[in-house]
C-alpha cells in the first residue's frame, strides 16, 4: 500500500487538498495529513474541516512515497517552518513525486528546489516561481520528473491523474 503525506494549515484550498486525498484513498493508499500540530482541526478557505494526523515536526520522508501540497493561503505560512523545507527537499532528493497546485509552488520556492525546472502555479506567483529559477508555463498540468504542478482547482483532474500515475510508477 502506497502511503502519501499531505500538508495543512488553516486557509488551505479546500478542492485541492480533498479532491486528490479522495482520489488516492480510492486506489487504497493511506494519506497522512500533517499540519504544524496534530489532531487540530483546520479549516479551509471555503470553511472545510481537515483534521491533522500527525505533526509536521514527528514525520520523515523516507516513510512515504509522495507528497501533496495544496495551495490557498496555507502555503504561505508553512513555508516558514523549517520542518516543512527540510520534508519537501528530502521528498525532493529521494525523488519521489512531489504534487503542487496553485500557491503551494511558495513551499518549493522556499525549499530552494525549484531552480532549472519547468512548473507551473496560479498566475498570482508566476513572478516569484521565474525568480526562484523556475521555467514557468501557462498549462493545465506540468511533469518534470519528480514535480507535478497545476495552476487551479479546474485543473484537478488532469493533477491527480498524474500524482496517481507518478505513484504507481
Amino acid at each position: 500500500m502506497k502511503k502519501i503525506l499531505a500538508f495543512i494549515d488553516h486557509v488551505y484550498e479546500d478542492l485541492e487538498l480533498w479532491y486528490p486525498k479522495l482520489r488516492l484513498e480510492e486506489e487504497g493508499w493511506k494519506v497522512t495529513v500533517a499540519g504544524p500540530q496534530s489532531n487540530v482541526i483546520y479549516t479551509g478557505k471555503h470553511g472545510y474541516p481537515c483534521k491533522s494526523d500527525v505533526d509536521i515536526a514527528d514525520v520523515e520522508a523516507v516513510h512515504y512515497d509522495g507528497l501533496l501540497v495544496p495551495g490557498g493561503f496555507a502555503p504561505d505560512k508553512l513555508r516558514r517552518d523549517h520542518n516543512v523545507l527540510s520534508l519537501t527537499r528530502d521528498f525532493d532528493k529521494q525523488g519521489k513525486p512531489i504534487a503542487f497546485i496553485c500557491h503551494a509552488g511558495w513551499i518549493l520556492i522556499s525549499a530552494g528546489i525549484l531552480k532549472g525546472r519547468r512548473t507551473t502555479s496560479t498566475v498570482g506567483i508566476k513572478d516569484d516561481m521565474t525568480n526562484a529559477g523556475a521555467e514557468w508555463v501557462d498549462e493545465a498540468l506540468v511533469v518534470d520528473g519528480n514535480l507535478i504542478s497545476s495552476r487551479t482547482p479546474v485543473d484537478l483532474p488532469l493533477f491527480a491523474k498524474a500524482f496517481v500515475d507518478a505513484l504507481k510508477g
